[in-house]
């Protein structure tokens, strides 16, 4: 039988981050069937609002993290 894959994966209890140009990112959920995740937008303490983020944007270092496949 074929591996069923979870559509999502929550992210938000391995408190996984990255910053860029000043914006930290926190990612929530990882969308396995769209390769896109949901993160928390923070402009140093303030938090700023949920978005929808694609994989690809991510640093090398956290997609290797995530392992897609």
């Amino acid at each position: 039988m074929a591996k069923n894959k979870k559509p999502t994966i929550e992210l938000s209890n391995k408190r996984i981050s990255f910053t860029r140009d000043g914006v930290t990112y926190k990612l929530l959920r990882f969308y396995q069937k769209d390769m896109t995740l949901d993160v928390m937008i923070y402009d140093g303490e303030v938090k700023r609002g949920e978005q929808r983020f694609p994989f690809a944007h991510l640093p090398k270092e956290l997609k290797r993290e995530l392992h897609p496949n």
